[in-house]
């Protein structure tokens, strides 16, 4: 029998992964460990598995990671090849943001610790659902994901980005 292909792993490419541990840890609350400290961090955002009994175990839901790009493999040639922010296309990556937060909340504590918030509070109907952005001090942006839930009535301001962006039957 075949599987899916599923998302396993997301990586954030960085030029301090130490400071952007912290970054993550700071404003998502997640659980972050070093792998070499300095060089490369596992972050484990989803808990864990629940072992039979119930309770939280060793086994971490979907992992992401922060890896220094300067010592990135498998390139041979030395640094500074991977130095800087990424550049051209790149990964988005989306959280579900959860119930007991909010993506204002979320953009709040990023923004001050060096985030560029790109938009907020925008409504997708398509998937009915709301959704603000930042880019990390680094580059990577992050979209933050809230369900729009039963009858959602979003606002005008909401849903004008589907006009301008040319979506098929967008209110604008």
């Amino acid at each position: 029998m075949s599987s899916p292909n599923t998302l396993i792993f997301v990586d954030f490419p960085t030029t301090d992964a130490a400071a952007a541990a912290r970054f993550y840890r700071e404003v998502f609350g997640w659980e972050v460990e070093p792998r070499p400290e300095g060089v490369f961090y596992r972050i484990v955002p989803g808990g864990h598995f629940p072992g039979a009994d119930g309770t939280p175990s060793d086994v971490g839901n979907l992992h992401m990671g922060i890896f220094e790009t300067a010592l990135a493999a498998p390139d041979p040639r030395p640094a500074p090849v991977h130095q800087g922010v990424p550049a051209g296309h790149a990964p988005r990556i989306y959280i579900l943001v959860g119930d007991d937060d909010s993506e204002e909340a979320i953009l709040a504590r990023a923004e001050p610790l060096g985030a560029t918030v790109l938009w907020r509070d925008k409504y997708w109907a398509e998937f009915n659902g709301y959704h603000g952005a930042f880019q990390d001090p680094w580059g990577s942006v992050v979209i933050l994901w809230s369900k729009g839930g039963e009858g959602a009535v979003p606002r005008p301001d909401q849903v004008e980005w589907q006009a301008v962006k040319g979506y098929p039957g967008a209110v604008g």
